[in-house]
């Protein structure tokens, strides 16, 4: 199925990712696997090329490009699998956060250097007791002069031993539920800022994921991001952008499943001949190619309308719990196509399926997605 939404200058960068991909990522993915994290080396590469912040004004050190080349980069990055490279946290969920509430002096100081890749950045959202449910997280900052001081914990953070900065969000006002949520930038280096073990995944082994602890961190008040006591309100209006990164990402990983199914089976023979030549591998495949073509389809839709400024919450979320469902239930079906094989963690497939069980949790869990869509269908009967 034909794609129009790209421009032959959107073609032409895709083909340089695509180059930079295959070169400075594919090559040292299992490398960094065992390592747990990639080196800081390949962000400051993927600043000179031009991968990181594509949306940022030329003002402010980037590209000054449409929300359509940072696709591209997601795209490109899931299609082979690399896990490791969290260029779409840092991209299109960090820097839209200080693009849109950020102080000029924020933006003129931050997003240059993130634009570079000479600093990694990371959102700091969940803890050990409030993953969805942001309304009640219990890391504080409280006012303590032209300060705020800082307590609590985060846990699951992508890029968290890595980050210069993270966004924080806590209360700072403990009372108020979701109207004392703030965002707070943290530097990576403050006093009592610590960085807990790099998490053990069941996939994502190349991506950094850190517990954070905040113990008396002294952040002066110019480093509150947006308004106070909108915090909440802030994460929420950029949610659409960062469920549709994540739908992005799954379908580009759903189209490689099947690549790598239909070509494995034509190969892989039993009883005489191919598995392809079994009718239920045809029909299995058939089933997984029209389940891509049209989730595709619909994603791209969003894509257009995020362009046209008119993607809202529920169609987001619409296509974030579709994407991921849809692309476990293939990749599982992939396993088992490759049979024993399939298990093994040396088949891209194995990693896939690994990798990407967490899409269906990361960015709201898709119990959430449904609420979100069952209000909004419910309430016009009400």
């Amino acid at each position: 199925m034909e794609r129009t939404l790209f421009t032959e200058d959107h073609n032409i960068f895709r083909h340089s990712v695509r180059n930079f991909v295959a070169e400075r990522i594919v090559p040292f993915h299992d490398e960094w696997e065992k390592a747990g994290q990639v080196p800081r080396s390949l962000w400051k590469e993927a600043g000179e090329a031009g991968l990181l912040c594509c949306t940022i004004p030329e003002e402010y050190g980037g590209p000054g490009a449409d929300f359509m080349f940072s696709a591209i980069v997601c795209e490109e990055v899931a299609r082979v699998g690399a896990t490791g490279p969290a260029f779409h946290l840092h991209s299109d969920i960090v820097a839209p956060y200080l693009l849109n509430y950020g102080t000029e002096e924020q933006k003129k100081y931050w997003l240059p250097k993130m634009v570079s890749g000479e600093v990694i950045s990371a959102v700091a959202m969940t803890e050990p007791g409030a993953g969805s449910d942001l309304q009640n997280i219990k890391t504080v900052a409280l006012a303590d002069g032209d300060n705020f001081i800082v307590n609590g914990q985060k846990v699951f953070i992508s890029n968290g031993q890595l980050a210069d900065l993270v966004v924080l969000a806590c209360k700072t006002d403990p009372e108020a539920k979701g109207k004392g949520v703030s965002l707070l930038l943290i530097e990576g280096d403050r006093a009592g800022f610590e960085r807990g073990r790099n998490l053990e995944k069941v996939g994502y082994k190349a991506q950094d994921t850190s517990e954070l602890f905040f113990n008396d961190v002294k952040v002066p008040q110019s480093n509150l991001l947006g308004e106070e006591g909108r915090g909440f309100y802030h994460l929420m209006e950029q949610l659409a952008q960062e469920r549709l990164v994540i739908a992005l990402r799954s379908v580009a990983v759903i189209e490689t499943a099947l690549d790598q199914t239909a070509q494995y089976t034509t190969e892989r023979k039993a009883f005489g001949k191919s598995i392809a030549d079994f009718q239920n591998t045809q029909f299995k495949l058939a089933e997984i190619k029209s389940q891509a073509v049209m989730i595709r389809a619909f994603v791209d839709k969003c894509l257009e309308l995020h362009m046209e400024d008119k993607l809202d919450a529920v169609t987001a979320a619409m296509a974030k719990l579709q994407s991921t469902e849809i692309l476990c239930k293939i990749l599982d079906e992939c396993v088992q196509l490759h049979g024993g094989y399939g298990y093994m963690w040396e088949y891209p497939i194995a990693r896939a399926w690994a990798d990407n069980r967490m899409t269906r949790i990361a960015g709201g869990s898709s119990e959430i997605m449904k609420q979100i869509i069952s209000k909004d269908l419910l309430r016009h009967y009400k």
